[in-house]
Order: structure tokens, then C-alpha cells, then sequence
């Protein structure tokens, strides 16, 4: 399958590039600076020049399936980024969330609230770009709280319906989360919706 994984330099997109490649799939990485891009080489590897904020530098992302590991401290870029995705037409799309916001606040409970003093103005741009995402066909991930580390065995995937309370005692690494986000860029099950990676 041929995958293009956006921010592939930070530490989600880079999980995401490793598992993708590991699994067998041809991968075009793109980040701001490819050189940060740190996976052994690979010929299934393409690595790219790109930034959403440039909607002409995601041209790759065309026809392709595209796993976003796209997070910043800054306003308006997730939308901006999205609504670029969404443009270059990709064949599907599978985008980074965080559990308790937007349509996961209210499965997420009480402590879905301190998001909002913890994210301030950027949680209107996670909400609308996964508004954006969905609208277009997309699945959202709502992970929670990420950490490094080996992917969790027996986790799973649910949907909103089935989520736990957000404990911010708990989290999730995102090894974990990138084999769930390309178990569904594999077997497509949550189209349209918001999935839940869950740890065993």
C-alpha cells in the first residue's frame, strides 16, 4: 500500500513511518526538514520537503492514504493543515486527535474539562480540524495522553461509544497508537468517525 505520512519528523510521525515500513508498505515521509526523518533507510522510503502551511509542497499526498502525526503548539495550523490534506485529495485520510475534545469531550468526563485551560486557543483549531477531517471521509484518532515506549500488547481500538473517563494518570504510547492508526489504514473500520486506542 502506498502511505504518506504527514510530519514524519516528530516523534508520532516518526512511529508511524517505522511501523508503516515495518509492515511492508511504501512510505513518502513528508516533513518540514526531511534530514530530521530519523528511520534507517529504506527503497520503500520517500522522504519529502513539505509543510502545511504550503498547501503546494503536499502534492504527494494525492491518491495517497495519508497518516497525519501533525501537532503543534501554535493556533490555527492544525485547521490550516487539514483543510490542505483534505485540498490535495488523498484517498483516505487518518488523522491525530486528542481524547476529550471536541465530539470525545463528553465520553471523556470531568477531566475533559481542564483541557480546555491546558490547550486555551488551540482548542477550537483541534476541534475544527477534526470537523474538516470527518466531514471529508476521514477517521480521527482520540488518543490519549502519548508517551515513548514498545507498543502496548493487547491493546485495541473502539468507538466513541465504548470510551473510558480520561485519566491523565494514564497514557498511551505511540507506538501503540501508530499500529492502530495503520491497522485502519489496512482494514478500514471507523470511516467518518472517531476511533479510541485503547491500552490493555
Amino acid at each position: 500500500m502506498n502511505l504518506t505520512v504527514l510530519a514524519a519528523s516528530g516523534r508520532t510521525g516518526l512511529a508511524l513511518t517505522r511501523e508503516a515500513l515495518r509492515r511492508g508498505h511504501t512510505v513518502t515521509a513528508i516533513a518540514r526538514d526531511p534530514g530530521r526523518i530519523a528511520v534507517p533507510d529504506s527503497p520503500r522510503l520517500h522522504t519529502v520537503a513539505g509543510d502545511v502551511e504550503d498547501p503546494a509542497s503536499l502534492a504527494a499526498v494525492a491518491g495517497s492514504t495519508v497518516l497525519s502525526g501533525l501537532g503543534t503548539d501554535r493556533a490555527g495550523v492544525l485547521l490550516a493543515g487539514a483543510k490542505a490534506v483534505v485540498a490535495a485529495g488523498p484517498a483516505r485520510i487518518i488523522w491525530l486527535g486528542a481524547y476529550g475534545t471536541g465530539e470525545s469531550a463528553s465520553v471523556a468526563g470531568e477531566a475533559a474539562g481542564a483541557l480546555v485551560k491546558l490547550l486555551g486557543d488551540r482548542l477550537g483549531d483541534k476541534v475544527e480540524a477534526d470537523a474538516t477531517i470527518l466531514t471529508a471521509g476521514g477517521t480521527v484518532f482520540h488518543a490519549g495522553l502519548l508517551a515513548d515506549g514498545p507498543e502496548s500488547p493487547g491493546w485495541r481500538t473502539v468507538g466513541l461509544e465504548a470510551g473510558p473517563p480520561l485519566d491523565f494518570k494514564a497514557t498511551i504510547t505511540r507506538a501503540t497508537v501508530a499500529a492502530a492508526m495503520l491497522d485502519e489504514a489496512e482494514t478500514p473500520r471507523f470511516a467518518g468517525r472517531i476511533a479510541l486506542p485503547l491500552s490493555a
